[in-house]
This record gives C-alpha cells, sequence and structure tokens, in this order.
C-alpha cells in the first residue's frame, strides 16, 4: 500500500507541473497564469476538486492532454469548470482532451449546475487527424444539448482559432480579455495568402473587436483576474439551472435597505428630442449597486443586462437615446432577443424600458437585413412564457413599440409616465405626411411654413400621441408618476410569481434566421 501511494504522489506531482516548470515559468514571464491558477482564483478557495488527472497521450509528456477539469464552487453553488493548458502540447484538442471535456459536460447536465469553460489553445491537434474533429463535434453538440438547461460561460484567454471557436459561439455568455484573447476562424497568415490582406491577430480577432463589431464577446476585461472577478458577479445573478426556481432565496435576505433614488423624472430632459443616458433610470429602478451590464460595447443603442429588485433577478431591456437615438437596428434586434431568450429559458423576469422613436432608417440598414434581424424581436418576447412588464418612459413609435415588449406581443403589465407618446410615427414625421399638400400650398404662397408643422405637432400630441389614447383601448395599464416606478414594477412582479402559460405542443419554432 505504501509503494501504491508514492506512485500515487508521484504521478500527482508530474501532471500538477503541467508542461514542466520551463514552461510555467515561460508563461508567467508573459503576464499570464496557468490552467490550474486561473481555476484557483476562479472558484471558491480549496473547493475545487480534479478529474481525470492520469488520462494522457504521450506519456509523462503530455500530462492530463492538455486540460484540466473538475468541479467546484463559486458563492457556495456547484459548478463544473475546465481549463485548456497551453503548457501542454499548446492546449491543442486530441481525441481524449475532447472527451475529458465532454465528460465534464456531462456531468454538468447530471449535477444541474453551471459550466465553465476556460478556452487557451493552439487549436485542432494536427497528429490526431480527423479525431480531432471528432472531438470538436462531440463538444459542439453537448453545447447544443446543454443550452437553456445550464448556464453555460466560456472565457478565452489565449488562442481559439478555427472550429475551436464555435464552443464560445454556442454558450452562453463569452468573456474576453484586452490583449490575451483571440478569437478567429482563419488566422492572419491564411488571410494574407487567400485575401491579400495584412492584418494582426489583435485587429483581426482580438477582445476589442469581439466586444465592439463582432458581438461575440459579452464581457470585455483588462486583465485576466479582472475577466474571472467578471465571472463570479455574473453568476451572482443566474441559476444552477432551468430547474433552479428559488436560486434568489439568499439574495432577498440581503436586499439593502438604504433610501432608493426616485430621480427618474430629473433624469429624462424636457425636450424629447434631448439625448440621456437610460442606464441613469434603470438604476434608479434597481436595488442599490445591482446593475450589471451585458454586451456593453456591442450595438449601445439598446442597454442588457441584470437587476435586483427587492433582491430578485431580474432582465433588463432598455433603449439608448444616447446613441443613435434608442433606434433599433439590426445588431440590436439581435443583441436583446438573444438576452430575452436567455432570460425565458432560465426563468428570470424580464423589464422593458421603452424609448424607441422607432427602426433606424435608411439604405444601409435595410441590406443589413433590419426586416429579417428585427424579426428575432418580436419572435423573442412573443415566444418568452416569463413574467414581462413593460415602461413607456418617452417615444414608443411605430413596429419599435410593438416589438419592445407592448402587450400585444405578450408583456404582462404596461405602464407609461405621463409625457409618454405612442403612436405610428413622431408628431413631425406625421405632420409632414398627414399635411403635405396644405405644406405645399404655403411654401408657394411664402407663408411661415414652421410655424404651421409646430402648430399641427403639438395638435397631433395632445390629440393623438399621448399615454392616455392608448389607455382608453386597454393598451396599457396604467399612467405612473414617474417616482412610483419602482414600486410599481416590484408589485406588478410579485402579481406575477405564479404565472403559467400555455402553449401549442410541437417540437420547437423556427426563428428568423
Amino acid at each position: 500500500m505504501k509503494e501504491k501511494i508514492i506512485e500515487l504522489e508521484s504521478r500527482r506531482e508530474k501532471a500538477l507541473l503541467c508542461g514542466g516548470e520551463a514552461a510555467i515559468e515561460k508563461r508567467h514571464a508573459k503576464g499570464l497564469l496557468t490552467a490550474r491558477e486561473r481555476i484557483e482564483l476562479l472558484v471558491d478557495a480549496d473547493s475545487f476538486r480534479e478529474t481525470d488527472m492520469f488520462v494522457h497521450k504521450d506519456g509523462d509528456n503530455a500530462p492530463g492532454d492538455g486540460v484540466v477539469c473538475g468541479t467546484a464552487k463559486i458563492g457556495g453553488k456547484n459548478v463544473c469548470v475546465f481549463a485548456q493548458d497551453f503548457t501542454v502540447l499548446g492546449g491543442s484538442l486530441g481525441l481524449r482532451h475532447a472527451r475529458k471535456i465532454t465528460k465534464i459536460q456531462d456531468l454538468a447536465a447530471k449535477m444541474r449546475c453551471p459550466i465553465i469553460g476556460i478556452n487557451d489553445s493552439g487549436g485542432a491537434r494536427i497528429q490526431d487527424g480527423v479525431d480531432s474533429l471528432c472531438g470538436y463535434g462531440e463538444i459542439f453538440y453537448r453545447n447544443t444539448l446543454l443550452s437553456g438547461l445550464v448556464p453555460q460561460i466560456s472565457v478565452v484567454m489565449g488562442p481559439c482559432a478555427g472550429g475551436a471557436a464555435y464552443s464560445p459561439a454556442l454558450t452562453d455568455f463569452v468573456f474576453m480579455v484586452d490583449g490575451v484573447s483571440k478569437m478567429f476562424l482563419t488566422g492572419p497568415t491564411v488571410v494574407e495568402t487567400v485575401m491579400g490582406e495584412t492584418i494582426s491577430q489583435e485587429d483581426l480577432g482580438g477582445a476589442r473587436v469581439h466586444a465592439e463589431k463582432a458581438g461575440t464577446a459579452h464581457f470585455f476585461a483588462e486583465n485576466e483576474k479582472d475577466c474571472l472577478a467578471q465571472v463570479r458577479r455574473l453568476l451572482e445573478y443566474l441559476p444552477q439551472s432551468a430547474d433552479d426556481i428559488e436560486f434568489d432565496k439568499d439574495a432577498r435576505s440581503r436586499v439593502s435597505t438604504d433610501d432608493f433614488p426616485n430621480n427618474i423624472a430629473s433624469i429624462l430632459p424636457s425636450d424629447g428630442k434631448e439625448p440621456y443616458d437610460v442606464r441613469e433610470v434603470v438604476k434608479c429602478v434597481a436595488d442599490k449597486d445591482s446593475f450589471l451590464e451585458v454586451h456593453e460595447m456591442f450595438a449601445p443603442n439598446i442597454v442588457c443586462g441584470f437587476i435586483r429588485m427587492n433582491g430578485e433577478t431580474v432582465g433588463v431591456v432598455a433603449n439608448q437615446p444616447n446613441y443613435l437615438a434608442g433606434a433599433l437596428d439590426a445588431d440590436a434586434a439581435d443583441k436583446a432577443s438573444r438576452f430575452i431568450r436567455f432570460c425565458d429559458s432560465f426563468n428570470i423576469p424580464l423589464l422593458t424600458l421603452m424609448d424607441v422613436p422607432g427602426c433606424l432608417p435608411g439604405v444601409d440598414g435595410e441590406h443589413s437585413g433590419a426586416v429579417r434581424h428585427g424579426a428575432k424581436l418580436f419572435y423573442a418576447y412573443a415566444e418568452a412564457t416569463i413574467p414581462m412588464i413593460t415602461v413607456v418612459l418617452r417615444k414608443a413609435y411605430g413596429g419599435g413599440y410593438v416589438a419592445l415588449g407592448s402587450r400585444h406581443i405578450g408583456a404582462d403589465y404596461v405602464f407609461c409616465l405621463p409625457t409618454a407618446e405612442i403612436a405610428v410615427m413622431g408628431p413631425e414625421s406625421a405632420v409632414s405626411v398627414l399635411y403635405h399638400k396644405e405644406i405645399k400650398a404655403i411654401v408657394e404662397a411664402g407663408g411661415d411654413v414652421e410655424a404651421f408643422k409646430k402648430e399641427k405637432a403639438e395638435e397631433y400630441r395632445r390629440e393623438y400621441a399621448n399615454p392616455y389614447e392608448a389607455g382608453a383601448k386597454g393598451y396599457i395599464d396604467d399612467v405612473v408618476d414617474p417616482k412610483d416606478v419602482r414600486s410599481r414594477v416590484i408589485d406588478a412582479f410579485a402579481s406575477l410569481k405564479g404565472k403559467k402559460v400555455e402553449r401549442p405542443n410541437k417540437k420547437h419554432g423556427l426563428t428568423p434566421a
């Protein structure tokens, strides 16, 4: 027995050395952490229990076959985690490497807990041939099966190239680190050879590119430690699985008793054309310091994120008048619809703060697929069965009004501020359409066109574009004083605790492409 224990300890020591002391030192010299160091920073102290440590392909030259897997706790709750080990064969994916990952994915399904993957790999292990492709396929398959069952989080902390990039894209949230993360389907060398374009890895697939332009990254971090802290914070808002209905139980007992700001009225400009930062409105309705924005750098004309209201997690979708006047475009529709579907999958109630002038006009918008992508937003709201409340802050024009959580598309309650405007289009545009003959005649007569337009616009606001017209038809539930919005929304969510929705018995719907 003593000999067996000595052998066990010897094998464990070799495995813990990953690719060797020299490889670890080289990594530290670059300011990078090893796979196990990353896991230790991410999870609760002394909670990580490694599995499959002794799996290898090439004897002691490939300990763990380039990936560290196991279970742990974050915030006292179970998680499954894997971290690719770049010091072993460049973290490349072979069949055994992949099978370790799929094994921990299967365990996450059994445990009904989140799974976190730290990606740092040179890609497919060429010497493993088609076995590597088999490994990727099995991982992608499980990413799909786990979708909507348990939260899946991808942390890109190094290269994630070729087919490997599809796995993070299939998960719920992607974290990337500035100057460290690189994700692309074809690298700069291939791009230059095939397309004749010269570009760096950072400019092709760095963290900022994916956070701002491609929209693949939901969170952007300055360094690895900050990134892992962001992952821990996100998990505070998420359930263990789709079955975990009471996941906010502990948080409810910790809600702050401090006074909450009721200054929504002071944030909204008196001039309906002036911009403002809707995130300040979000903070007015949320528990103190609880707002966690998702996809902050992508499609900034719409804001998505998690807040707490009376200690309970709520998803928020809000138009951002500070950017493109909060108008909807293809990227905004993609961003919001995906977030809504995540909330619906995991039973997280949804609050929509509407201030939408409509869809972004123009040739570029139409040709970018505004209709095709915009339809995703309608689909996401209509498909959702979670409690949904909408507050119209200011503008609610045209298709944007219908798409963004109107009663017609599935909202349970719709509240308006007294200054809200609900109409087919804005007053100025409406006047140009309704009175084009009169305007033409005034121009020909040399009259004051602007005074006429202003008079008719005010008349349109007064008679058609006010919340009481919509209220008279039962399309909104109440007109609410700005200082009462938070309490009214909390009460409304409380009334929806037992919400049940029956859907047709079918295999699944077909989301717009």
